[in-house]
């Protein structure tokens, strides 16, 4: 019986487009753990202090990414991380950054967010930030409002943490973050975090101010490629990216009060027949473009690894085309591909035998998939 259910697996896979995705995608998703988490050292109040002069990049230092060796080599960038890369393997391993120091902090003005449109089925969305409002104030900062499901919300500022970087590394970031097309630089308030783990994250905080850059992607505007989900707290993060970052937090050793928030969000899963059978098609239709651009952007991104402008605005055009074909076509007729359809739905749900085309679909495109956290996160 198991050599027959394998026979007609192999019947079914696109064997060409296996091989493809093959040579194209080689790292493999690794667990985050303290243990291969090497110690570095605690920014020092001096560092955090001249913060305070920073002004945010302006778009002259994007395109100055093309040539990390004229910036200066001295000059460092607090920067503020909250999302995959929090984690050791994201930040350090694939991306290969090089913090000199780290502290962990709160953020009073923003939110962390999950608006940032993914792949439908598999990664539906990505981290991102927003301005929230600010305690005892009526309105909130730049429109942005705590926003979304109650039972997933965090009330308090942003938890993360001010890696210091040197200005070659920051531009990297930004590169590998879509090469400045969808971000851009801001300077927010940062307080450090007590090193006991233990220690509830302040309502509001106190001690030493300082100033750290991140990048914020906001709401897209008419030609920028991006298309806006209707409801930004809809959609959920796939369990493997949440992994990402609820690792990196236990890493760092982020508050034990916030990790239990990151522990409560619920990842996107596929419930019914009819998701995984959409999954299938969707990926076997569009997987080819994605591992197209990610072909294409081993062989054209810069020695920094920003995409040129050509291939950044095909991105751009193929996700948002991606998009629309699921918003128009795959949602209405094989369901959700963006929140998790709960039993009692009137879907036909899965028994306890796991599809074949659901093994299918884990075999042939996780590589890709694992991929697309870090080459898509934020690219569109």
């Amino acid at each position: 019986m198991i050599h027959r259910e394998e026979k007609t697996v192999n019947q079914i896979a696109p064997t060409s487009l296996s091989q493809w995705f093959q040579r194209l995608c080689t790292n493999k998703h690794k667990s985050c753990g303290k243990d291969t988490h090497s110690q570095i050292p605690t920014t020092t109040r001096t560092r955090l202090i001249k913060s305070l002069h920073d002004v945010p990049l302006d778009s002259g230092f994007s395109a100055r990414c093309d040539a990390p060796s004229k910036l200066p080599s001295k000059d460092t960038v607090l920067y503020l991380a909250y999302g995959s890369n929090l984690c050791r393997e994201t930040f350090r391993e694939k991306r290969g950054i090089k913090p000199i120091s780290q502290i962990n902090v709160v953020v009073p003005e923003l939110v962390m967010t999950f608006d940032l449109p993914g792949i439908p089925y598999t990664e539906p969305c990505f981290a991102n930030t927003r301005y929230r409002q600010a305690p005892g104030s009526e309105k909130s900062i730049e429109g942005g409002a705590d926003g979304g499901r109650d039972e997933e919300n965090w009330h308090k500022g942003l938890v993360g943490v001010a890696y210091e970087v040197t200005m070659a590394d920051y531009a990297h970031i930004i590169a590998t973050e879509g090469g400045g097309a969808s971000y851009k630089d801001v300077l927010v308030d940062c307080y450090a975090l007590s090193q006991d783990a233990s220690a509830a994250v302040p309502m509001i905080p106190s001690g030493t101010r300082f100033k750290a850059h991140t990048l914020l992607a906001p709401a897209p505007t008419s030609g920028s490629g991006r298309r806006l989900r209707p409801d930004p707290d809809y959609a959920q993060p796939s369990p493997r990216y949440l992994k990402l970052i609820t690792d990196g937090a236990d890493e760092l050793a982020l508050p034990n009060e916030y990790q239990s928030y990151l522990h409560s969000l619920h990842g996107y899963r596929m419930t019914t027949n009819e998701q995984r059978l959409g999954q299938f098609i969707f990926l076997s239709i569009w997987a080819p473009l994605v591992a197209f651009i990610f072909g294409a952007g081993r062989l054209f991104a810069d020695k920094n690894g920003r995409y040129p402008a050509w291939l950044a605005r095909l991105s751009a055009s193929i996700f948002s085309s991606m998009w629309a074909s699921y918003d128009s076509f795959f949602k209405g007729l094989f369901g959700d591909g963006e929140r998790t359809i709960e039993a009692g739905s009137g879907h036909l749900h899965l028994d306890e035998k796991q599809p074949l085309l659901s093994e299918l679909v884990q075999e042939k495109y996780t590589d890709v998939l694992d991929e697309a956290v870090i080459s898509y996160d934020g690219m569109v």
